[in-house]
């Protein structure tokens, strides 16, 4: 117990009840444009803090990666299974520019690559370009199903 604290004076609530404050009154929505090479450019809305003090809110957004499906991004749902992740980098007004930044596959589509009986193995390398940007490339290989066929769970009838 802290010293000069009395237990039975403290019972009750200081300054009464405390205001519910929404958090979303104090934020913004600003539009995310995805780069000139996709057919769609508006790929969504995202919200920000608003500007308080020495916090500007288009800091806040800058840096920011968003992970779309690329058949929203060229309307084309067999494309789909590719996820395309853009990286925030300038603000203009409520608009969110941004550059592409990576790519991945769904899981689920990578696993119902994998069949059985296969491998997968899977490589990367770092690639500089004449424009002095880094690249990583990533491939998958998977090895084909033996040709001469194993039975490891058959049984041979005999005469």
């Amino acid at each position: 117990m802290a010293v000069g604290k009395n237990k039975r004076i403290s019972k009750g609530r200081k300054g009464g009840k405390k205001k519910i404050v929404d958090p979303f009154a104090k934020k913004d929505w600003y539009d995310i444009k995805a780069p000139s090479v996709f057919s769609v450019r508006n790929v969504g809305k995202t919200l920000v803090s608003r500007t308080q003090g020495t916090k500007i809110a288009s800091e806040g957004l800058k840096h920011r990666v968003f992970e779309v499906s690329l058949a929203d991004l060229q309307s084309d749902e067999d494309q789909a299974y590719r996820k395309i992740r853009l990286r925030a980098e300038d603000v203009q007004g409520r608009n969110v520019l941004t550059n592409f930044w990576g790519m991945d596959f769904t899981t689920d589509k990578l696993r119902s690559l994998v069949k059985k009986w296969q491998t997968l193995i899977e490589a990367h390398v770092d690639v500089k370009t004449t424009d002095n940007y880094m690249l990583r490339l990533f491939c998958i290989g998977f090895t084909k199903r033996p040709c001469v066929e194993v039975y490891t769970r058959g049984h041979w009838q005999g005469d």
